[in-house]
């Protein structure tokens, strides 16, 4: 892709997901989550970037399997188009939370969206290692069901069979597609030290090590939330009927 295709991609997806933080807006809300109208919006728009990306990340890799075996140079139009229309979203996702959010709050997410802003964007001008941004993207299958979580959780359906078993498949694939895939990404990365230039590969050590560590935190808080205070509830409600 030239750089006007880029642009015209990342600036389309930009204008995209602004419509469809509008289009959210008039939908119907939840009572319990007119307390937080944006934040309803943001983890709408946030949830249609998983699901879309999730989808084209997967296809990359089906159409163009060659890709697998050349994560640095080998890729495809599809693949280049799906990497700039995610910097797109998180061009916009940044804005939206620096507007509406304050930074004590925030800032976590922030610092992550530039990160991935910066690897990704010297992935596409480069027109390298954009099978390596692919695979950083199949970590949006779990975020399909870790937007859900939190849908459910502001509507105020936090319990049930809909929020236990998405509670089971979201952490499921959050071993499998965000853990298992940042490790594998990790160990890709030392193994071909050689083939890549010492910036790209302190960028991308760096990157690692961060979203490794907020993976890991954001790991605990959902075992916590979901399984092991559900359990502590139980155990009481057990000792209470005895």
């Amino acid at each position: 892709m030239e750089l006007s295709s880029v642009i015209l991609t990342t600036g389309g997806s930009f204008g995209f997901f602004r419509l469809v933080n509008a289009g959210a807006g008039k939908l119907p809300m939840p009572e319990s989550a007119r307390r937080n109208a944006w934040k309803w919006r943001n983890i709408c728009v946030s949830f249609v970037h998983s699901f879309i990306t999730a989808i084209w990340a997967v296809l990359c890799f089906y159409r163009h399997p060659q890709m697998a075996e050349d994560l640095i140079e080998t890729h495809s139009e599809f693949s280049h188009a799906l990497v700039s229309f995610s910097i797109g979203y998180f061009i916009y996702d940044f804005f939206d939370m620096v507007m509406n959010q304050k930074l004590s709050q925030s800032w976590e997410l922030l610092f992550h969206h530039l990160v991935v802003i910066t690897c990704f964007g010297l992935s596409v001008l480069s027109c390298r290692y954009v099978g390596f941004a692919v695979v950083a993207l199949l970590v949006e299958i779990n975020s399909v069901f870790l937007h859900l979580r939190q849908t459910l959780r502001m509507a105020n359906i936090a319990t049930g069979t809909l929020y236990r078993v998405n509670s089971m498949i979201n952490l499921g694939t959050y071993v499998v597609f965000r853990i298992n895939t940042l490790a594998w990404m990790t160990r890709w990365l030392v193994l071909n030290r050689d083939k890549v230039p010492l910036l790209a590969y302190t960028l991308g050590s760096v990157g690692m090590a961060i979203m490794t560590a907020m993976n890991i935190v954001l790991f605990y808080r959902l075992l916590r939330s979901d399984f092991l205070k559900s359990s502590t509830r139980e155990t009481k409600k057990e000792k209470e009927m005895d």
